[in-house]
């Protein structure tokens, strides 16, 4: 991190409100937007941009205090998230992904937040969830070997969290967990070429005899409760999976604010007046927009819900949470929906790579088919519960869970 970028947080260290941060996010907009094809053509955000998150300390939403942070709520994570994804969508995944990794310092030992930023509180995190890679358990903590795909942001990132199982002397899967390596552990392969969210630089890590101590590990599904601050307290899927569908609004909402930006000048090209007349415009508009403010507003809700059990130090009950997954995996198909409706309004002009609505819909796309946004197996899921049925182990804890689990 260069020298300005350091010199700024140090102005940016008291802790301002939320309708602040949101203001400043809606701020970069235009910049973002004057930026999003050459972010794609690019195939990762430029380091300008990621130092433009910084002096405006998203950052440290999330981060712990004791590192510099001011562990706000999720929630107003989520809603800086949902106005840069309005300027380029490309640029708020990686502040989603970059930003995301500072809550998960909250629930590790401290001396892994020491390790990262012991010297500089600036220091970003990528990370790469999937359990592509090999874990053996070694003396004093683990030895991870492989490849790890898809590590959004991992140019500006000193450091990555990456997947993987904890497995018993039997070769059994006992755990799933979060491993945090150094960026001397890892090389970066650009392998990312994608026809959506190319701009991300979402590229592979790999990574050959690379040693995690074991306080630099922890459980991604072992839900259990602890002293540490309220804001830790939520399950980590719910976190995390939140701030992808937060990004997907954002998206969308770009898409929203685009149509209109070109319908309210389009004119039919059969000359008989302006396309904002067509009650077909407008229905479309009408109905991509209540797709995407509810999906926007069930998001908050949910992690509302979530703040009544965490403000009290209680965790989120199992109950609650399998209503949740299935609250922020819709995020995904209402915003692509939303985008597709408004998309195929613009018939042919709609197809130029000139057209930023084609560029949206690719990427919301993309975004879409992340893992967070299964809504199939979800409602499944959840569906299954409510009849009675488990949960299977490794989704909320090591063990299946039930509504019997309630009573």
């Amino acid at each position: 991190m260069n020298t300005a970028v350091k010199a700024n947080t140090q102005v940016t260290q008291s802790a301002p409100t939320e309708a602040e941060l949101v203001e400043r996010a809606r701020a970069l907009i235009p910049m973002l937007k004057e930026k999003a094809a050459d972010v794609e053509k690019a195939r990762m955000v430029p380091a300008e941009t990621i130092e433009a998150f910084v002096n405006s300390g998203f950052f440290k939403i999330l981060q712990p205090a004791q590192f510099g942070g001011w562990q706000m709520s999720p929630s107003v994570f989520y809603k800086v998230l949902m106005e840069l994804g309005r300027g380029c969508p490309n640029s708020a995944w990686n502040m989603m992904i970059l930003g995301i990794h500072q809550w998960e310092f909250g629930g590790l030992d401290p001396q892994a937040g020491q390790d990262v930023w012991g010297k500089d509180d600036s220091v970003l995190v990528a990370s790469s969830y999937p359990p592509f890679g090999k874990v053996e358990e070694v003396e004093g903590g683990y030895l991870l070997n492989g490849r790890w795909r898809t590590s959004s942001g991992c140019d500006h990132g000193s450091w990555a969290f990456l997947g993987g199982m904890r497995k018993d002397k039997d070769g059994k899967p006992v755990d799933r967990c979060s491993f945090l390596v150094s960026r001397e552990n890892y090389e970066i392969l650009d392998d990312w070429h994608t026809f959506g969210l190319a701009g991300t630089g979402s590229k592979s890590l790999i990574v050959t005899d690379a040693f995690v101590p074991y306080h630099r590990m922890h459980s991604l599904i072992d839900y259990q409760h602890s002293d540490r601050p309220a804001n830790f307290l939520f399950p980590f899927n719910q976190v995390f999976f939140a701030a992808v569908s937060a990004v997907i609004v954002g998206m969308a909402q770009g898409g929203i604010d685009e149509y209109i930006e070109q319908m309210k000048v389009r004119q039919n090209t059969t000359g008989d007046g302006a396309a904002a007349l067509s009650p077909y415009v407008k229905d479309r508009l009408g109905n991509a927009v209540v797709r995407v403010r509810t999906a926007r507003a069930r998001l908050l809700q949910m992690i509302q819900d979530s703040h009544e059990y965490v403000d009290r130090g209680e965790l989120v009950p199992n109950h609650e949470r399998v209503h949740h997954m299935l609250d922020i995996a819709r995020v995904g198909r209402e915003c692509e929906e939303a985008v597709l409706l408004l998309f195929k309004a613009t018939s042919a002009r709609g197809i130029f790579l000139e057209n930023p609505m084609q560029r949206i819909l690719r990427d919301v796309i993309a975004a879409s088919n992340h893992i967070t946004q299964n809504a199939d197996d979800t409602a499944g899921m959840l569906g299954g519960y409510l009849l009675g049925q488990e949960i299977p182990p490794m989704v909320f804890g090591l063990d299946p869970v039930s509504i019997e689990d309630q009573a």
